[in-house]
């Protein structure tokens, strides 16, 4: 499996400065593929610019290594792809790439570095002017070095430049014969609600999560307060913004911490339960949904609601215990009785229905998702519920 891992790294004065001069060039490398990219498809009739193309208009143009600027290439033209995609399923707020960029995370991929057994890295640069330059040298711990085939390095930067090192851990997916399926509905207030058709069911809060966000966002305001009375790039003015990114980047690591332990909880939940495979409600679009005017309140809880993130988590770990994945339609769920088969939307975190049929909310949304898809419709499934609390702390 595919990896990554964050290293830290010692080097001179000079290469220090050379590696910003990396992400500033690979910035222009961007800044000129959205300038070809416009002026190809004015005077092709429409048509897009692929990567051979902006290959030879940019060529000996850059002091980088020509994988780290194919790479570029290769996510510009991504992000224009998945636009494309996204505009395509009716999602009419994906624009295409037209931001320009000062620094951009430079990539060397397998050819373009070289590693010593002391822990010092040897990072390629290109042939400039007929004449190949001097490969950047930076030193690490060679105990925080992954172990395993170093794949990639991405040069990134938060609060200060580190190494992203993307390697194979050697690890197959885990071979097991288990034979029970699983419906897990994603929210905003439980990460993670998930049904198992032997009836057990667990539940891990999100408040952790929701907590960090409402924290940052309420510091992250007083600073823009702070920083609008101040000139901007003042003393003052910078003193205020190296405290945003500050709070930016201690939240991002908090949030990361939080949505490991979350998916790791309800991993080792599917080995406990012995599930083969887990049907994951979709909530795509429920931001762009057309619904009634929302409150500042909601729109703000939902637009820090990672599912993205945990879904991405779920999928690479659920993989690596050999369990499989499954994105579903969640339409309806949360609001279909299994049993009579009305419809209600409730505002507790109880739903009970005339019929006399109760359960939890989000565990009633995950017994839907799982009917669906292994009847074909959303009934009853005649399993008590053993129901299980997890709190992130």
């Amino acid at each position: 499996m595919i990896r990554a891992k964050r290293v830290y790294f010692q080097t001179s004065k000079t290469n220090l400065q050379r590696l910003f001069d990396c992400n500033r060039e690979s910035a222009k490398v961007w800044n000129d593929c959205l300038r070809h990219a416009k002026a190809y498809h004015l005077q092709h009739n429409g048509k897009w610019i692929n990567k051979s193309a902006l290959q030879v208009l940019t060529k000996g143009s850059y002091h980088l290594h020509s994988q780290s600027i194919q790479a570029v290439f290769e996510k510009y033209l991504f992000a224009r792809d998945a636009t494309r995609a996204a505009l395509l399923k009716g999602i009419k707020t994906a624009k295409y790439p037209y931001k320009q960029k000062k620094h951009y995370n430079t990539k060397w991929k397998k050819d373009g570095f070289s590693v010593k057994e002391n822990g010092t890295i040897h990072l390629s640069m290109g042939i400039h002017n007929g004449k190949r330059e001097q490969p950047i040298v930076v030193s690490v711990n060679p105990a925080t070095l992954p172990e395993g085939k170093l794949k990639e390095i991405e040069l990134a930067w938060d609060n200060g430049l580190y190494l992203a090192i993307s390697y194979e851990d050697g690890e197959i997916p885990m071979r097991h014969t288990y034979t029970h399926s699983a419906g897990v509905d994603m929210g905003e207030i439980h990460s993670i609600a998930a049904f198992c058709e032997t009836g057990e069911a667990l539940i891990v809060t999100g408040r952790k999560i929701r907590s960090i966000h409402q924290l940052r966002n309420k510091k992250l305001g007083e600073l823009q307060r702070l920083m609008s009375k101040c000139n901007k790039y003042s003393r003052q003015w910078k003193k205020y913004n190296r405290a945003k990114q500050f709070i930016l980047s201690k939240s991002s690591k908090q949030l990361q911490d939080a949505l490991h332990k979350t998916t790791k909880n309800f991993v080792d939940w599917c080995l406990e339960n012995e599930v083969k495979q887990v049907f994951v409600g979709n909530p795509e679009g429920v931001q762009r949904r057309k619904q009634k005017k929302r409150t500042k309140h909601v729109n703000q809880k939902l637009s820090n609601w990672s599912f993205g993130t945990l879904r991405a988590y779920l999928e690479y770990k659920l993989h690596a215990k050999g369990i499989l994945l499954f994105l579903v339609d969640e339409a309806y769920t949360s609001q279909t009785c299994p049993c009579c088969q009305r419809r209600k939307k409730v505002r507790t975190r109880n739903y009970v229905c005339a019929c006399g049929y109760e359960e939890h909310r989000d565990i009633h949304g995950a017994r839907n998702i799982l009917a669906k898809e292994l009847y074909g419709k959303m009934c009853h499934i005649p399993e008590e519920t053993k129901r299980k609390y997890l709190r992130i702390a």
